[in-house]
């Protein structure tokens, strides 16, 4: 199981990679903050923005979540979904939505099992997730890979390629 970890994540120390354009995104099945059950899966026929971020109502976090909040009519209007994912809990998830009225799901992989899967950090243990996104098309492919995310722009770069 060790070896299979490492072949898939790499090795201790070694920076769990970020998956490429081209390839089928992998599946996922979590719970949101609403209590609801997301999978991937469900979701073909819709592109999905895929945003890890590394703590709920944080500064960066609040800034990202609320600019994404901010232009969702355009994602809906391009036929995008965007879905927040950290390692935080229902509770903290459903408390951060709440507060700034997120009209998307924010994803609660206290598992890193998404996180694992997509490169967005290096174990298990790990705190935070890595601020990174991806743009996943309706049959589940790749798109894009934004692997350092600026919060005070990231809105912008997202809807540029959901044209």
């Amino acid at each position: 199981m060790q070896r299979l970890l490492r072949m898939l994540f790499g090795g201790a120390g070694s920076p769990a990679k970020l998956l490429e354009p081209g390839t089928t995104a992998p599946d996922f099945r979590v719970t949101a903050h609403d209590g609801s059950t997301v999978g991937l899966a469900d979701l073909r026929g819709r592109k999905v923005i895929l945003w890890f971020y590394p703590k709920a109502d944080t500064p960066g976090c609040t800034v990202e979540g609320k600019g994404l909040c901010a232009r969702h009519e355009e994602f809906v209007r391009r036929g995008a979904l965007i879905l927040g994912v950290s390692f935080d809990s229902v509770a903290e998830n459903r408390a951060f939505a709440e507060k700034f009225r997120f009209p998307y799901p924010l994803l609660c992989d206290t598992k890193r099992e998404i996180g694992m899967a997509y490169g967005a950090c290096d174990s298990p243990g790990a705190k935070n997730a890595r601020r990174i996104s991806y743009v996943i098309d309706e049959s589940g492919i790749i798109r894009h890979v934004l692997p350092k995310v600026d919060p005070a722009t990231h809105t912008d770069e997202v809807l540029a390629l959901v044209s």
